[in-house]
């Protein structure tokens, strides 16, 4: 399988800007904005539920819950 057009700019996109996106102040939301979710994206997944599914079925749920020793946590 050829590698999509959008992951290799992403790639590219990363790779020119990597003094700044290795940097300490580039975070976590940052980073699944400008790489995690356009790669997703890329390779087909519905990140933004534009399909309306409920929840059982997207194919992305964000800021999930999970339960650990009895609590309930952010992963």
């Amino acid at each position: 399988m050829a590698v999509p057009e959008a992951v290799r700019q992403l790639a590219q996109k990363f790779e020119n800007g990597l003094g700044a996106y290795t940097s300490p102040k580039f975070n976590e939301t940052q980073t699944r904005r400008e790489f995690i979710d356009p790669l997703f994206k890329a390779l087909g997944w519905d990140i933004d539920n534009s399909e309306g599914v409920a929840d059982a079925y997207k194919d992305v749920v964000h800021e999930d819950a999970i339960k650990v020793a009895g609590a309930t946590k952010a992963p």
